[in-house]
């Protein structure tokens, strides 16, 4: 509708009796409410107002446009105050999917720390070991570990994550410590549902398949069968930190140690601007640590690859 400003112009003119109390509630000058209900007029044929120097008043069709007209322009203003209520407090459901591992570990708690904030808002967490298809199953967000390989996404860093490729002392008493990738294939690595372990050299990307006795989709396994010495495992920081401070896991191959495996919040380009996704993602931002603590292992988890 472009003449819409000339009506909000003459409601507020009518409603309140004066071009100039007009302009203070439209925060223009009176001049130009002036101009905007002529234009108005001009637009619909026909006068609206009577003006004097002292007052003015409603022809018959100013009354009768004034009528339908004043409903139009509050139920307007408070569209707009229910969008901003809206932005204010998040309500409806926003799905996220995530790892099981830093889903259960990380995204969790924090979710549900939102959730006691805006009673009004919903959740459905999926924790999965596979790969979701965020627009096909109907996802408003996704976690992601490492390179990004989706350009149809909106993508934003949550926070930064090391992986180790780790053995026991144990292990290292039966076998030579690796100093190149290409040693790997003497070695018994155990792995997730990915067999292909990441890394760079000189800068550039290189994935390396990988084969031992083991493999499995939980964190927790990996990780003990890894400190019981029966192989190398490639793990994330949280995972093996403590455990390389008390040398009871030895890392190896830190100098191919891949830079790009930070963590992103990922979203389809049609749900990015929702109010309800960026204020999940800007509480992700603010409250997951830049740099992942180690933690207790005895939390259940599983991973859906060797480096979730």
């Amino acid at each position: 509708m472009h003449h819409w400003a000339g009506i909000e112009a003459f409601v507020e003119v009518v409603r309140l009796g004066s071009f100039a109390s007009a302009a203070r509630r439209l925060s223009v000058s009176s001049s130009h409410v002036s101009r905007q209900v002529s234009a108005l007029e001009r637009t619909l044929d026909t006068p609206l107002l009577y003006r004097t120097t002292r007052r003015i008043r409603l022809t018959e069709a100013g009354r009768l446009y004034y009528q339908q007209c004043h409903a139009l322009v509050d139920g307007f203003r408070d569209a707009e105050s229910a969008l901003r209520d809206f932005e204010a407090k998040p309500q409806g459901e926003l799905a996220l999917t995530c790892a099981t591992a830093f889903g259960e570990r990380y995204v969790a708690p924090l979710i549900n720390d939102l959730l006691v904030r805006y009673p009004k808002l919903r959740t459905r967490l999926h924790f999965t070991n596979r790969q979701v298809d965020l627009i096909d199953e109907g996802y408003d967000i996704g976690i992601r570990m490492g390179a990004l390989e989706d350009s149809s996404m909106i993508a934003r860093r949550l926070c930064e994550r090391r992986e180790y490729i780790v053995g026991s002392p144990s292990y290292f008493q039966r076998h030579p410590q690796p100093h190149a990738l290409s040693e790997l294939t003497h070695h018994r690595c155990l792995h997730g549902t990915r067999d292909r372990w990441r890394f760079a050299v000189e800068g550039v990307r290189r994935d390396v398949t990988v084969s031992g006795p083991w493999q499995g989709n939980s964190g927790p396994a990996l990780l003990d069968a890894t400190l019981k010495g029966l192989g190398l495992a490639q793990l994330p920081d949280y995972y093996v930190e403590e455990y390389l401070a008390s040398g009871a896991l030895i890392t190896v191959l830190d100098a191919y140690r891949h830079s790009d495996t930070g963590v992103w919040a990922v979203t389809p380009h049609h749900r990015h601007r929702s109010p309800k996704v960026r204020l999940v993602i800007d509480h992700l931002v603010q409250h997951l640590p830049r740099h992942l603590p180690s933690r207790s292992a005895e939390i259940p988890m599983a991973i859906s690859n060797a480096s979730a």
